[in-house]
């Protein structure tokens, strides 16, 4: 072989694999905006990347995920969506009604799933559940209409309880509206007093257990909002400070020392998240895909904050709870 063929295969050869690198196709991205911090989404992101995987897509492998936290901040929401924007990802996943409505200012660009606990034909993020009939489908959990169980359920708890106060998210109105509506329809049915404490920052929620704690209702009723579940911990540790039993509408809450808490399996409705995600990523369009109604409910009973708040949990509870935490 003659010196300039050889030079000239060589040259063949080192190329080829740049140019069979560049043939590939790109990994896709997907933006995932959230208004609290990453600290409270492990075991949600667990459900969700399992979602992912059961639709064909592995984190770092084929898709990549850009994350925007607001950490409790929703003012900076609507330009972490305009970062996400920008980014051009192909699809925005939106935790929480906060998230949702500032993802939706892109949504005619990107198409979005969202996960709300609030009607999301109500927030305006879809025409109707069965058909979404734009860019943006999602999961609907049903935590803000289940109140009046989780009221029915800490009345087990403590069969003589005569006064609930209830804690809200004023900046949160819909949602509050909604479960305050079931709460006082259960209360007036049982002949029970409730009685109303705002919180909108870290500071008002623990003046709102100040005083709770001096008037010493039977037990404390949190309110699900996107705020409140940010601060679970803090809720959590004020209730036990000031030994007032307490139900909370995630199991988080329990899992932070919270007494019980009645709701949507979190963790699987993330995990649908990502089914649908990755369904969107392989080209359906989110008018096509239903918004999912969750239906997989759970009971935590914390039974450690039972026994320090001296309280004995009817068997009747301990058979039908989904986990007992020890």
């Amino acid at each position: 072989m003659r010196r300039r063929e050889f030079v000239g295969l060589l040259g063949g050869a080192a190329t080829w694999p740049v140019v069979a690198l560049a043939q590939q196709p790109a990994m896709a991205v997907v933006g995932f905006l959230s208004s609290i911090s990453p600290q409270a989404f492990a075991e949600r992101l667990r459900g969700f990347r399992q979602g992912l995987k059961d639709g064909g897509y592995l984190e770092g492998e084929n898709v990549a995920i850009e994350y925007r936290w607001a950490d409790n901040q929703n003012d900076r929401l609507p330009s972490l969506a305009a970062e996400l924007a920008r980014r051009r990802v192909a699809v925005i996943v939106a935790a929480g009604p906060p998230a949702s409505l500032a993802a939706k200012a892109e949504a005619s660009s990107f198409p979005t799933v969202f996960l709300v606990g609030d009607d999301p034909v109500r927030l305006g993020l879809v025409t109707s559940l069965s058909h979404p009939g734009g860019n943006m489908t999602g999961i609907n959990i049903s935590n803000l209409e289940v109140a009046a169980k989780r009221l029915d359920l800490l009345r087990q708890v403590l069969p003589k309880a005569a006064r609930v106060a209830v804690l809200i998210n004023p900046a949160d109105a819909a949602a509050t509206h909604t479960q305050l509506e079931e709460l006082e329809a259960a209360a007036r049915n049982t002949g029970l007093q409730i009685q109303i404490f705002k919180a909108d920052s870290s500071a008002e929620i623990d003046a709102a257990f100040e005083t709770i704690s001096r008037e010493r209702p039977d037990a404390v009723f949190i309110t699900t909002t996107p705020f409140f579940n940010g601060r679970r911990v803090q809720l959590a540790q004020l209730a036990a400070f000031h030994r007032v039993p307490a139900t909370y509408g995630l199991r988080d809450y329990a899992e932070a020392g919270g007494l019980m808490s009645y709701g949507s399996n979190i963790v699987d409705a993330y995990r649908q998240v990502g089914i649908y995600v990755a369904r969107i990523l392989k080209g359906s369009r989110p008018a096509e895909l239903p918004v999912v109604q969750a239906n997989k409910f759970e009971l935590i009973i914390n039974a450690q904050t039972a026994r320090m708040l001296g309280l004995t949990i009817p068997a009747s509870l301990l058979a039908i709870a989904d986990e007992v935490i020890e």
